[in-house]
């Protein structure tokens, strides 16, 4: 389609609303409770979004061609007299999708949703899903259809659920076939190519303190003979010597493992715990350390670190994990620093580098990263959609 106009529902900060303009599209209402969200919204699109959905009868809609929604995901009702689909779905905020396709037959709908709705509620979310759908006249993919970023070359490991459809009452078991061509892999990647090379702000670089823990991990991985680590490193479990009975057979077999490391490194591993104190100085979730790179990185300070509540984790630089609405902000280990707000941005394919159009952030750090987070790709919007309108 060369122009169209389109609604975002449940918009947040506009994902499908850049997806839709990068392929001509008008948007002509857009519907988001989170008041942080609003204002980025007026702020980057000039247009309010501060509508609930709920409160809005489909007749008093505009005129549109696509319907866009990132909707939340809920479990459908199995209780009670049910009168179709249409009943298992009253209630949820898919049901708010239902009713506006069962009056307004939009042409075409792209929706979004996390990974596991496929398999959420044993599977019967994503079956009422699909049957409500054709029900309604909408032609779907004959299976969800699971995209990331790093298919697209963006470094962002994130699996979603991508539900296109196309209103065709008339070839209803015709499934919509879609050719993206050949996906990137993941060791195809690099999260370079998303990262600012020189000086940021002060602030997104890791303490003292960070950089001691790390230095620490860093001396104890390339002491240790072992460079393949297929469990959590645990050093409160070196030197075990309770009882394996009482535990759950998850930890007994981790802690036997740390144990034969400690026992085969033991040399070098008591002269790395007194030149650190036994840990004394760390945090106690800091004791622990995952080690998910294989031999593709040597050191710490390749990988993509985060300071988590289980521990210290250390990945691959090829891809980030998906961004999350959380606190555990990724560490580039090569720069000592915390990934910037504007390359949160770029993983989410915002275009904070648009000379003419850039999008503005949200001031408030937290709230930017929980945004993105909490974003769709919009790439990955884009390129699905463009796949949909070619039907």
């Amino acid at each position: 389609m060369e122009s169209f106009k389109f609604i975002d529902l449940f918009s947040g900060i506009g994902g499908f609303h850049q997806a839709m303009v990068r392929l001509g599209g008008e948007c002509v209402f857009a519907s988001e409770i989170d008041k942080f969200c609003n204002a980025q919204y007026e702020k980057n699109y000039g247009m309010s979004s501060d509508i609930n959905i709920r409160a809005v009868k489909e007749e008093d809609l505009p005129e549109f061609q696509v319907l866009c929604a990132g909707f939340p995901c809920q479990a459908f009702s199995k209780a009670g007299k049910q009168e179709g689909l249409e009943d298992k779905t009253r209630g949820t905020l898919f049901f708010e999708i239902v009713r506006i396709l069962k009056q307004r037959h939009t042409p075409y709908i792209v929706l979004e949703n996390v990974r596991n709705l496929v398999s959420h509620d044993h599977g019967n979310t994503w079956r009422i899903i699909q049957e409500s759908l054709r029900e309604l006249g909408y032609r779907t993919t004959a299976s969800p259809l699971i995209l990331s970023p790093h298919y697209f070359g963006i470094p962002q490991i994130r699996e979603r659920v991508i539900i296109l459809g196309k209103y065709d009452p008339d070839h209803i078991d015709e499934p919509l076939t879609l050719d993206f061509g050949e996906f990137k892999k993941k060791e195809d990647n690099s999260i370079y190519d998303i990262l600012e090379e020189g000086p940021v702000d002060d602030s997104y670089y890791i303490s003292d303190y960070e950089k001691m823990v790390l230095t620490a991990w860093d001396e104890f991985y390339n002491g240790i003979d072992l460079k393949v680590i297929g469990f959590p490193i645990w050093a409160d479990y070196f030197k075990y010597t309770g009882d394996f009975d009482d535990l759950p057979a998850w930890k007994a077999g981790f802690i036997k493992k740390n144990i034969k490391l400690y026992e085969d490194n033991k040399e070098f591993i008591d002269k790395w715990l007194d030149k650190y104190d036994n840990l004394a100085g760390f945090t106690k979730t800091h004791h622990k350390m995952e080690w998910q790179c294989g031999t593709n990185i040597s050191s710490v300070w390749d990988g993509v670190i985060q300071f988590r509540p289980s521990g210290i984790r250390v990945k691959n630089p090829n891809n980030f994990q998906a961004l999350v609405a959380m606190v555990q902000i990724p560490i580039i280990g090569k720069y000592r620093r915390r990934l910037t707000v504007e390359e949160a941005a770029r993983l989410q394919s915002f275009p904070v580098d648009d000379k003419d159009h850039p999008f503005i952030p949200d001031d408030n750090r937290q709230q930017a990263y929980k945004q993105f987070g909490n974003s769709v790709n919009v790439e990955v919007i884009r390129r699905a959609a463009e796949e949909l309108f070619k039907q």
